[in-house]
Parts: structure tokens; sequence; C-alpha cells
């Protein structure tokens, strides 16, 4: 481990490949550094102190620059132990950014490194799960009086703040970025569908055509990866608890049962929920030989990991992101990235593209958050309408796509009453 007054990363020698990724990155990241130049130019976050606690990527790396161009100090550390892309770690630390992340981290180093960035005593907070507003609220409440607001990432971080609003726990102002629909109906079905099956990839190299592929949960993310698993051919499963949305997977062609029975005939499981326990012991003692469980939700808890080691007459290692529990039945099963988050334990996570648009969304919560300070009540806000729209035009530039624009006379007519048949 390689360590300074303002970084803790794994190797520094790293440093120069993290700095090829981060350029690779920012290649595909057009509609987020247009937001740059405009910061570099205006500085709407002069003097602002930003904390981050997100997946340390390449992606990641270009937003921080982007915040750092708009006039922010950042520090950062990472909000998954397995996610932290160690190059890109090395190279911000080479940079003299603040920094505390490495892949692989063990429970008492990743809230060492929370509390690293809370030490910061940050003014805006940038979460990905909420582990960092927890932990201000739980142990740090004297921060509050000078935090202007935060931003969350995902749907889980989400979750988790608008159960603390409704408890009247919430202290400070917060962007719910994941409601934006250039974040959550682009990064969230098109980002989570195809990194989540990246990642089972890289971790197995597993045949998916011709497998029962089941799908727990039908949100946002989970009606990506199925889309994904069956534009390769996998005969797909969705199970559901939400009426509406397993009318949706039915309406889109899957089959939908509950779980228990998908249990019986599913060969690879993937968990896209946000909840606890939801592959649970009962349903892996009714599974087949070999199956394969995966999980792209934010936190660990969605299959029941300490159950199944607690049943297990035994553990191994068969690759580096797949583990074998071996049952009394002598059955076998494999967990993938040890039930974390698939796409960025195995693999890369989002393309940069797809992570360009969600950025955008973050660096403009930042900017939102300093234009509105004192004026927003400690709740969770979406951003305005026009955020998404400014995003949408970002992006299509970005991959050279021009559109239409309404006539006069069509403006004219969408805006009156008067004209009939």
């Amino acid at each position: 481990m390689d360590k300074g007054s303002n970084y803790e990363v794994k190797d520094l020698k790293l440093a120069e490949q993290g700095k090829l990724n981060v350029e690779w990155a920012e290649m595909q990241m057009g509609a987020l550094l247009k937001v740059r130049e405009r910061f570099v130019k205006d500085k709407p976050l002069k003097n602002t102190r930003i904390g981050s606690c997100l997946h340390i990527t390449k992606e990641t790396a270009v937003l921080i620059k982007t915040l750092i161009a708009g006039g922010a100090d950042v520090a950062a550390c990472s909000c998954n132990p397995l996610s932290t892309q160690d190059d890109v770690a090395a190279a911000l630390a080479k940079e003299g950014i603040k920094i505390y992340a490495y892949k692989g981290e063990n429970k008492e180093d990743y809230y060492r490194y929370l509390n690293k960035v809370i030490e910061f005593k940050p003014q805006i907070t940038i979460d990905d799960g909420c582990d960092l507003v927890s932990e201000i609220h739980k142990n740090h409440l004297n921060l509050i009086p000078d935090i202007i607001g935060g931003c969350e990432e995902t749907t889980t971080g989400v979750i988790r703040l608008r159960a603390m609003e409704r408890d009247k726990a919430l202290k400070y102002p917060i962007i719910a970025v994941n409601e934006s629909a250039t974040k959550h109906l682009m990064d969230n079905v098109k980002g989570t569908g195809q990194s989540t099956i990246d990642g089972i990839l890289r971790a197995t190299n597993v045949l998916i055509a011709g497998k029962n592929f089941v799908v727990c949960g039908y949100g946002d993310c989970g009606k990506g990866v199925a889309k994904r698993a069956q534009g390769m051919d996998a005969n797909v499963i969705v199970t559901e608890v939400d009426s509406l949305r397993a009318l949706q997977a039915a309406m889109d062609g899957f089959r939908v049962m509950p779980l228990k029975e998908a249990s019986k005939i599913g060969d690879i499981f993937v968990t896209v929920t946000g909840n606890k326990n939801i592959i649970d012991i009962e349903h892996i003692k009714l599974m087949k030989e070999g199956v394969i469980l995966a999980n792209s939700g934010h936190f660990d808890a969605e299959i029941n990991i300490n159950g199944l080691k607690k049943i297990a007459k035994s553990q191994r290692k068969i690759r580096q992101f797949m583990d074998e529990f071996k049952l009394d039945n002598g059955k076998s099963v494999f967990i993938l990235g040890e039930a974390r988050l698939i796409n960025l334990a195995a693999g890369e996570g989002h393309p940069s593209s797809i992570m360009a648009m969600s950025f955008c969304n973050q660096a403009f919560a930042c900017e939102f958050l300093v234009q509105n300070r004192g004026k927003l009540q400690p709740k969770v806000y979406v951003l305005p309408p026009e955020n998404d729209d400014e995003i949408a035009k970002l992006q299509l530039k970005a991959m050279g796509i021009e559109i239409d624009n309404l006539t006069p006379e069509q403006k004219e007519y969408l805006e009156s009453w008067k004209e009939g048949t």
C-alpha cells in the first residue's frame, strides 16, 4: 500500500496506466467535457469542498477533474470495497487529488477512508449508496451546519434517503440524481444491462445462450439486464413483487413466476432489487447443481451470502471472482464477486459514454446546490426537467446526431386549445 498525506492507494506505479485509461474515458465522455469547458470559464464551484463516495473508476476520475475545473476542492473514497480501479486511484493520487481507495478493501479500511473524506469537512457530499450521508448523520452532526447539500447517484441510496426524509432524520438537502431521466433511463437500463452481462462473462466465461437466466427485480436495472440476456439468446425468467412491473415483464415477452419456482429451473441468477435476502437459503436449497448467482444491486445484501457460508460444507475459490460453495446435498453453488456489484467487481462498470450523462447530472447538481445555498429544505429534490433536456442535447451532439425542431406553426398548435377537428 502506498500512503501520503492526502492519499492511500494500492500502488503508485500504476499511475501511468491509470492516466491512459482516464484519457480513454474522456474520449467517450464528450458531453461531460462540454460541461467542463464551461466550468473552467465560470468557476461555479469556486472555494467549495466536495466529498465524494463513488466507485473509483476512470469515469469517476473524469467527473472529479470536472468538479476541480469548476473551482472545487475534492476528496474521494470508494463506495464499494471491490469497485476501485487501482490504476485510476494511483493516477488521481499522482495528480495531487485527495484519494483513499483500493480494490478489495476490508471493512475497517472502507470506513476509515469514508472518515478521511469526512475529516475534509465537505460542504457538498456526492454519494453512491448513501454511506457518506449516513455516516455524517450518525457520527458527525457537528458538520451539518456548514453542509450546503448532497447528491445521490443510485436507486439504493435514494431509497435510504427517502426513508430518512419520512422519518424526519435528514438534516440537509439532497439531489436525487438517480431520478433524472438522463440518468435512470440510460445508466440504469443501458449501463447496468451491458455491464452486468460483461461482469458475468469476465468472471465465468460461461455460455449464456440456452441458459435459464433469472432476473430478480424488473425496475430500470432489471429491464436492462433482462433485455441484454435475451439478446444473448438466454431463456429469461423474471421474478417480481410489484404487480405493474411483473405485468410489464410479461408484456415484454419474459416468463414471470415466483422465485421459489424459478429456483428449481434457473441456471444463472441476477439480483437487481435494492432489497435484502432476495435469494435466501430456502431458494438456494431448491437450486440445481452448478447454478451461478450474481448481484448487480448496490449492496451485498441481496443474496444471503452469510447464511450460505453457514450451511456450506466447504468453500473454495475457483477463479478470481468466482467462489464455489458445496452444500450438504452434494450440489455446488457458484457466487460471483463475493455477491457484490458484479459489473464492477469483475468488470469495469458502465461504459464511459453512459457515465458521461450520469456525471453531467452530478456536476449540474453540485452547481444547483451552490446556486441555491440556504434556500433548500432538508428534503430529497430532483433536478428540473430542463436539466435533462440540456444533457440530452449535449449527448446527441457528442454522438454526432441532429434532430428536427418544431416550426412556429407546430409550436403554436401544441400550445393552443382552439384548433380541433
